[in-house]
């Protein structure tokens, strides 16, 4: 992908959108970026703020506030508009809500000729990507939600807690909905190459507790500052890297299923190759039966709240 065409948009400027745009002005990720929002004074508001810390970035990127129109030659689109989750809710009681405001913005964003991809940050992340994906006529590979990048790097963190090791060297995924039916593939969790249950300090309390922390860190974070934003601000901008650098890495990311796990026709967490295409290809692990019942679990809650949808 040529440098010219490092440009992203981000729609929504609230607190996600704002955390988005704040990790990938800090990393450098993009040359340019535009910030789009319903609210004009507040994308004004955020462009200005940001710029003012360009003297001491690594890289130049241009900031402002646009219109749908600015998204026609982005390379990236990220979508976060809609309501947050409140104290007491799960992500799935945002659907109704966030689906119009979904479609809407995603019917706009193509209306201004883009062709390029579309990354979903907007809750319940697996609903609202299958939702972009039909509003845009896009292909599926091109149309990506953040699924479980966040969960999976509280996973890393917890273990890597629990064992006093640095996270990177922590390898493994949450799969399945983003919320509170995802499930954690221990088959395939290893720490240095090692598997983590041959680790002598590792018991099945252990297991557990690490992963109702991950599956719960949402509301613990909420009940204390009302929402979250700083974890999948930069677990974002780590996809968006991943796609303008071409990488042809793994990420777990909310990917349209094509029987790759048994399941077709919508979109959920699991690991996959990205690079400047987008989704190159799911990668398929084996999983254990007890994963493969708690995965298909979880993508039934999301297939009956998808059909819940489409019968209104």
């Amino acid at each position: 992908m040529n440098k010219t065409a490092r440009k992203v948009a981000i729609i929504g400027t609230g607190f996600v959108g704002s955390s988005i745009a704040y990790a990938i002005v800090n990393q450098g990720i993009c040359n340019e970026l535009v910030l789009i929002d319903v609210n004009q004074n507040k994308a004004e508001g955020e462009a200005l703020d940001l710029a003012d810390g360009i003297a001491w970035a690594d890289t130049k990127t241009t900031i402002y506030a646009g219109d749908y129109a600015d998204c026609k030659d982005a390379a990236l689109v990220i979508l976060t508009a809609g309501i947050n989750q409140k104290p007491g809710q799960s992500r799935l009681d945002l659907v109704d809500t966030n689906a119009k405001i979904t479609e809407q913005v995603t019917t706009e964003i193509m209306a201004s000729g883009f062709d390029g991809i579309i990354i979903v940050a907007s809750n319940p992340v697996d609903v609202m990507t299958y939702i972009a994906w039909q509003a845009s006529g896009l292909p599926f590979n091109r149309v990506i939600g953040t699924g479980t990048i966040l969960d999976t790097a509280r996973f890393k963190k917890e273990i890597a807690l629990k064992l006093n090791v640095d996270p990177r060297i922590v390898q493994g995924y949450i799969i399945g909905e983003h919320g509170d039916s995802e499930t954690a593939v221990w088959s395939h969790t290893t720490v240095g190459g090692k598997p983590i249950i041959e680790w002598d300090n590792i018991t099945a309390d252990d297991l557990n507790t690490i992963y109702v922390s991950v599956r719960d860190a949402a509301y613990e974070i909420i009940d204390r500052k009302q929402a979250t934003y700083y974890g999948i601000g930069m677990s974002t901008a780590r996809l968006v890297r991943a796609i303008l650098n071409n990488e042809n890495t793994i990420l777990p990311v909310s990917a349209f299923q094509r029987g790759e796990y048994g399941e077709i026709g919508l979109f959920t967490g699991t690991p996959a190759l990205i690079n400047e295409t987008g989704l190159r290809q799911i990668i398929a692990l084996n999983l254990t039966a007890v994963e493969q019942v708690n995965f298909e679990t979880s993508v039934n809650q999301l297939r009956l709240t998808i059909q819940s949808l489409d019968s209104k």
